[in-house]
């Protein structure tokens, strides 16, 4: 195990050799290694040249400087990037915060109860200097609205002292250059469903005098950073391409409504592949005696864990619908298996739906969901990740092909269509914007009970087949 040490440094050539002896003597648990990721914000007050002396000291240490002064958020990001620790935690260069404590951190996370871990100035902490009142006042007011918004129940939103096991947080974007960072992560953690845990540490505060560098003015922007995550579902990074997929369709409404048409098809024993974060999984699975989530991607997996913990009915199974073999041992035991979104991204879906049908019961069905309408193909399934697009000839072909005898074809949001088409097509958009997503999820009461009436395709495809031969569904 080993946990990586994430240090930005501003100009804190008074205090910063100390603050890293600190860190490189502290007892952590057993086994556990270290580094000490160091990022400088281009001090000019000679920090840089003590942190190339001690980088050439201690092994331990991996040194960054930016390029220009960039502020916290940004060196933060920089040194997440770089972190190859099994969990990572932020530590300033101000010695405000006590590295001693890092093992009563970590373990939440160590005992597996914990994803994230903040440590709270406000809770029964062993030590804590007496500041300013009405910066003590901001901080608790911004947590407060902080936790409105993000519906959480932390007592220090705004501390530094933030673990997180490190896949998990490199899958997280970092927007925010400055001190929006602190509210940015905790709106994303709460989005994420992330479990986080709490635990008291002590605080050595400084006055603005001792060198404290965030202000009044860090607290209003602090506000807007809150709004605009909790308007805007920026959850994923990059690297993980379902997530963009999450983001754009993570509208709760839309997903109502969508749960809504294909419940009826749903047997008693149910199979999900692709069931990135749980989002359908969550609107489908009550009242059924069985319902398995299967997922291939490692983080959607933790998340899908998290999420049903304590949902007796739900089994959390890695699955990739590409290989077979992760079939076995499950057949023929459903009712219904179910495919959203899931095809449009495989190289051979016929294969897919071929090992699917072996885990089908008789008088089974499948239910599929893919994108409609191959002359809406653009950039934005480009984005996606989108090998092809459906319309209902080449769907019902594929079904036949392996062994199913098509019950219902239909296309759904209609509504979605001339925006995808204008993103995606007229514009060469790699994006709709988040803002239009969300003026749609909360108008979706309409665009629902108008769907049947529009005059063309939709978005969509929803197909409900069974095994031929056989009738159900």
């Amino acid at each position: 195990m080993k946990l990586s040490i994430l240090m930005p440094v501003y100009n804190e050539c008074a205090v910063v050799e100390r603050c890293i002896s600190l860190v490189l003597g502290v007892a952590l648990p057993e086994s556990m290694e270290r580094e000490l990721v160091i990022v400088d914000d281009r001090s000019t007050d000679g920090t840089w040249d003590t942190l190339q002396r001690l980088a050439e000291q201690f092994p331990e240490i991996q040194l960054y400087r930016q390029p220009r002064n960039r502020g916290k958020g940004a060196a933060v990001r920089l040194a997440i990037e770089k972190a190859r620790g099994d969990f990572s935690i932020i530590q300033d260069a101000d010695l405000e915060y006590d590295p001693s404590e890092y093992p009563r951190l970590l373990k939440p996370l160590l005992e597996g109860h914990a994803d994230a871990v903040f440590g709270s100035r406000y809770m029964a902490g062993e030590q804590s200097r007496a500041l300013p009142f009405w910066h003590t006042v901001m901080n608790k007011g911004l947590t407060l609205v902080s936790n409105m918004f993000c519906n959480l129940n932390v007592t220090d939103m705004e501390t530094c002292y933030k673990v997180f096991r490190t896949d998990l947080l490199k899958s997280i974007p970092i927007r925010s250059d400055r001190f929006g960072l602190e509210p940015e992560i905790v709106m994303k953690s709460a989005k994420r469903k992330l479990r986080i845990y709490e635990v008291p540490i002590s605080y050595h505060g400084r006055t603005y005098e001792e060198g404290k560098k965030i202000g009044w003015k860090d607290g209003i922007k602090a506000l807007g950073v809150i709004l605009k995550f909790w308007v805007i579902d920026d959850l994923y990074s990059a690297p993980y391409g379902r997530g963009v997929l999450n983001n754009l369709t993570g509208t709760p409404q839309y997903l109502s409504w969508l749960a809504r048409e294909i419940r009826p098809h749903i047997g008693n024993e149910a199979l999900e592949i692709g069931a990135g974060i749980g989002n359908i999984t969550a609107r489908l699975m009550g009242k059924r005696t069985l319902y398995v989530a299967g997922e291939k991607d490692p983080l959607h997996l933790h998340a899908l864990r998290n999420r049903f913990l304590r949902t007796p009915n739900v089994v959390v199974r890695r699955l990739d619908p590409e290989i077979p073999e992760d079939l076995e041992g499950l057949e023929p035991r459903f009712d219904t298996a179910l495919c959203v979104n899931v095809l449009e991204y495989l190289e051979d879906p016929g294969r897919t739906l071929a090992a699917l049908r072996t885990v089908l019961k008789p008088n089974g069905a499948v239910v599929i969901l893919v994108p409609n309408g191959p002359g809406l193909f653009g950039t934005l399934d480009q984005r996606l990740g989108h090998k092809r697009r459906y319309n209902s000839e080449s769907a019902r072909r594929l079904l036949e092909g392996q062994g199913f005898d098509v019950k219902h074809i239909y296309s759904f949001n209609k509504a979605g269509a001339p925006p995808w088409r204008m993103y995606g097509k007229a514009l060469g958009a790699k994006d709709i914007n988040k803002a239009v997503l969300k003026v749609f999820d909360k108008t979706v009461w309409i665009w629902r009970r108008i769907d049947r009436f529009m005059p063309w395709q939709g978005l969509t495809l929803i197909v409900v087949a069974c095994k031929r031969g056989e009738t159900g569904g």
